[in-house]
């Protein structure tokens, strides 16, 4: 693989969905990624690469999904299947807490969270793009849930508007072990330019602030 390499003033950490009810012991959705999440260390390695992306000093940017309210989706003509089982579960319900970011995420100061995307693309009917080109952002290091919903989706979009995008592998998961080959082996290699693991990753942006610091 090439040596990774990354440019402060142009790269961001993009942090997908890092909510309860995804990654959180009890939340509603955790029982059905648990075991593909567990066998990856994905919340670990979340966890690993945000630091890492704060320690470089490299901006951090969040896509969280449409937080459950009551009368989503009544009036809507269509209603997306995902959509109908989000509405049904009321995932992310808001005000509750599996609606809140988990607490090793919580933005700290200066991060910036994007509008909520309603169905998986964090870019579609958000200021995510707006956000990311008014900070000069040209490449994306993508982490967080689901591999092949709201990642894939989200990293598609992104190629599409002309960014540079990162996934790292073991910094998502999915319901199965199935659907995550499929959107890291023979989806998202379409769109990402680099798909790494947290070492790689790690090991770049630690590279990124020696070169700083000794300039």
């Amino acid at each position: 693989m090439t040596k990774l390499f990354y440019e402060k003033e142009i790269t961001a950490l993009l942090v997908v969905d890092p909510y309860n009810d995804f990654i959180s012991e009890g939340g509603k959705i955790w029982p059905r990624i648990k075991a593909v999440a567990e066998a990856n260390n994905c919340v670990p390695h979340m966890v690993q690469v945000l630091q890492s992306a704060r320690d470089a000093g490299i901006r951090v940017f969040y896509a969280m999904h449409h937080r459950y309210r009551p009368g989503d989706y009544a009036s809507w003509k269509f209603v997306a299947p995902i959509q109908r089982r989000a509405w049904k579960n009321r995932s992310f319900e808001f005000g509750s807490w599996g609606g809140e970011f988990r607490a090793e995420f919580v933005p700290a100061h200066g991060e910036i969270v994007a509008s909520e995307h309603w169905c998986s693309s964090g870019f579609s009917n958000t200021d995510l793009d707006l956000q990311l080109t008014r900070h000069g952002i040209q490449r994306l290091i993508v982490i967080g849930l689901i591999a092949h919903t709201c990642i894939e989706a989200t990293v598609r979009f992104a190629a599409e508007l002309g960014y540079d995008v990162t996934v790292v592998s073991d910094a998502v998961a999915d319901y199965s072990d199935d659907m995550m080959r499929a959107a890291l082996e023979i989806n998202m290699p379409n769109y990402a330019s680099a798909i790494v693991t947290t070492q790689d990753i790690v090991e770049a942006l630690s590279a990124m602030r020696t070169t700083i610091s000794t300039t």
